[in-house]
């Protein structure tokens, strides 16, 4: 499939309303996706802390030019709704975050007739989950994993039987080598990925440094190294937390630019979705013996 976006007509639409409980806000969402095809898989991509349906506009342009139709919600802790680490429902937008994720996946045919009936041209047995940062530790639930509390117990399990495989972009790592400020604002960063059974990629970056824990980047790679087969781990050797600006071009988190960073993570998510959904298993085969010989940008390591 083209990777290239002047290959291939996308169309968007938004924003999309879905139903919702329990929200005093509703919930939005945006529609990418082919303008034509038929059996079109669908990702669903949580974003991360503060952005919205509107960012990540490199990744999601990309991924539709491949042939994915890609749903993205406004969770509530976007800026756009003034939330901060002070307020006082903060603590818990974690769990509405999920919720999200399963409204949208329990209303897929209805958000997506709004799409001119792409409901028709979707494949709804070939869907997976995705996110970045806070959104990667979100979609991280819906394919298993859970969250500890405070006292160290695993609480409860939020998989959704939709979802057939997923996609973690600098996912949060284990809540032990938290910095006091995330241990006081963040309760809720403490994930238990050792249930995380289903098949997922885990993207990082070889020099991702985040202040809210007191290791370094290899701390983004306990998803992929504590939690069960079948898993694969990309790391990008010199990207940081926006791996070259999958938000966005030339926004203010993005401390290491390059367009082609961001490409090399759309492409990789592409491979591998292609791939462990089984629709064409050369774009990932391909990328995984670039590394094998020895590739200076990335490394891929797997366990099936």
């Amino acid at each position: 499939m083209p990777i290239n976006p002047s290959e291939r007509q996308i169309i968007t639409v938004r924003p999309i309303i879905v139903p919702s409980a329990g929200r005093d806000i509703e919930l939005r969402a945006k529609v990418t996706a082919p303008a034509t095809g038929e059996n079109l898989p669908v990702i669903v991509f949580s974003h991360g802390n503060a952005w919205s349906m509107d960012g990540y506009g490199p990744l999601v342009d990309l991924w539709a030019t491949a042939g994915f139709v890609v749903v993205q919600p406004t969770h509530l802790d976007s800026r756009r709704y003034g939330f901060g680490f002070d307020d006082p429902r903060f603590g818990t937008i974690w769990r509405t975050r999920i919720d999200d994720l399963h409204a949208i996946l329990d209303d897929l045919d209805g958000i997506l007739a709004n799409v001119g009936g792409l409901n028709d041209r979707a494949d709804h047995s070939r869907v997976a989950v995705a996110g970045h940062s806070w959104g990667a530790q979100t979609a991280g639930t819906l394919l298993g994993a859970r969250v500890f509390d405070a006292d160290g117990v695993p609480g409860e399990g939020f998989t959704h039987p939709g979802v057939k495989a997923g996609v973690l972009i600098a996912a949060t790592g284990t809540g032990d080598s938290l910095t006091p400020f995330a241990v006081e604002h963040l309760p809720f960063m403490r994930p238990d990925y050792s249930t995380m059974t289903s098949p997922a990629l885990v993207i990082t970056g070889g020099e991702d440094r985040s202040a809210m824990s007191t290791r370094g980047p290899d701390w983004f790679t306990d998803a992929y190294h504590l939690s069960p087969a079948p898993k694969r781990l990309l790391t990008i050797l010199d990207g940081e937390h926006t791996l070259g600006g999958v938000a966005g071009e030339a926004v203010a988190e993005t401390s290491d630019e390059n367009p082609a960073r961001v490409a090399l993570v759309a492409k990789a998510v592409v491979g591998y979705l292609l791939d462990v959904l089984g629709l064409d298993h050369e774009p990932w085969k391909e990328l995984a013996e670039d590394t094998a010989t020895g590739h200076d940008a990335y490394q891929v390591e797997s366990k099936e």
